[in-house]
């Protein structure tokens, strides 16, 4: 008997509402962003306040745009608009099917990254800030 199948719905939903609700609103965020071009100006999108303010590209800087470009499966145009957010994208996927797989088991999953883990994630936000800002 599968494992769904013995949980209750109320626990099911308890753990596994949060990743869906999140794989949702993403979808419905492409759904949006599929007709909406950030390359031209005066599309109806959220915009950087760090770049609106100092004139410097943020670590997220260039997200929108490269979700667009994937979409519509230009990769290349996706590498030159967050090449570091692109090539984090197989471990953000990797956390949220583990963080999905647990909610439809039942269980809660909460990682944590420790010390030496929130280092390195701010160090390579950082280092990828200078970089993207001085080439």
């Amino acid at each position: 008997m599968p494992l769904l199948a013995r949980l209750p719905l109320p626990a099911r939903l308890r753990t596994a509402g949060p990743p869906l609700a999140v794989l949702g609103g993403g979808l419905a965020g492409c759904a949006y962003l599929w007709s909406r071009d950030p390359h031209l100006p005066g599309q109806l999108l959220p915009f950087c306040p760090w770049h609106k303010v100092t004139g410097l590209d943020c670590p997220g800087c260039g997200g929108t745009r490269m979700t667009y470009d994937l979409l519509h499966g230009d990769l290349a145009a996706a590498w030159h608009d967050n090449a570091a957010l692109l090539l984090s994208l197989p471990l953000v996927a990797l956390l949220y099917l583990t963080w999905l797989r647990h909610g439809l088991a039942g269980r809660s999953w909460r990682p944590t990254l420790g010390r030496g883990g929130t280092a390195v994630v701010l160090g390579t936000a950082v280092a990828w800030t200078v970089l993207r800002n001085l080439l």
